[in-house]
């Protein structure tokens, strides 16, 4: 199984974006690991909230292989303890035969036609955060279930 985290925008904050790239550099140790982030969708007076879901929306999708499990980051998903999460990684690694695909959307979340393709959704928290820290929630937590699944000493319970 390969791992593809898909962002839209970059991560502006210095420190959340040098936090990020340390655990991007963790994972492929363990598993193959990339993260994508697309650009922004350039936004000014007329740009109403759904038709930038949309803009975000069909880059995301165009992103998308035949045979990807997408999964988005999205307040209404499943949350896991982060064993729980690790032993759903496990459980996947064995029957996806294309890639697992996390998303996360943009300030207003995700078009009705993202909602539509998605296999599933996880949710870190029923709270709110920034985009930009939900990537270094879900990478650290990435980091996490490989350390978990291979028995080593990062996470304690």
């Amino acid at each position: 199984m390969k791992i593809l985290l898909l962002c839209i925008g970059r991560t502006r904050e210095k420190d959340v974006a040098s936090s990020i790239e340390r655990y991007c550099a963790r994972i492929p140790h363990y598993i193959p690991f990339r993260m994508d982030c697309l650009p922004d969708v350039k936004t000014g007076p007329a740009m109403t909230p759904e038709r930038q879901k949309a803009l975000e929306g069909e880059k995301i999708l165009a992103s998308l292989q035949p045979g990807d499990f997408l999964l988005l980051l999205d307040e209404r998903g499943r949350e896991y303890t982060s064993r729980e999460f690790a032993g759903w990684l496990d459980k996947k690694s064995v029957s996806l035969s294309g890639r697992l695909v996390l998303a996360v959307g943009g300030p207003y979340g995700f078009s009705k036609e993202v909602y539509e393709r998605a296999d599933s959704m996880l949710s870190l928290s029923k709270m709110t955060f920034p985009h930009e820290l939900v990537r270094l929630f879900i990478v650290e937590q990435l980091y996490r279930a490989m350390a978990i699944l291979r028995g080593e000493p990062y996470h304690h319970d």
